[in-house]
């Protein structure tokens, strides 16, 4: 599969994730080396995290977010009780009415 490069929204969305990651890990005035150490990954792969390099390990990034202690509440980012789009496609493909079986 050809690698594609991630589109600037993407790019963004990470940068923004990084940069709140370092704060977080200030704010609880946590070393780069522990925050690594806890998470199981060099401390070379949190500063990728933290400027929110795409070619990171998603993995990766939930381990810093586990080893801030910042809780479960990023599992529910794709959850399909979320997803509004879907359940308008979903919905759409419902039949018009629905008849009743024939008994034999």
């Amino acid at each position: 599969m050809a690698k594609r490069n991630p589109t600037i929204s993407v790019r963004r969305g990470l940068r923004k994730l990084g940069d709140d990651l370092k704060k977080a890990r200030i704010r609880r005035r946590l070393t780069m080396a522990l925050v690594a150490e806890r998470a199981g990954i060099s401390r070379e792969t949190l500063s990728k995290i933290q400027k929110g390099d795409p070619t990171v390990a998603v993995g990766s990034y939930a381990m810093v977010i586990m080893a801030l202690g910042m809780g479960t509440e990023w599992l529910d980012v794709a959850d399909i009780r979320n997803d509004t789009w879907g359940q308008i496609i979903a919905d759409e493909d419902l039949p018009k009415r629905v008849r009743a079986r024939k008994t034999a």
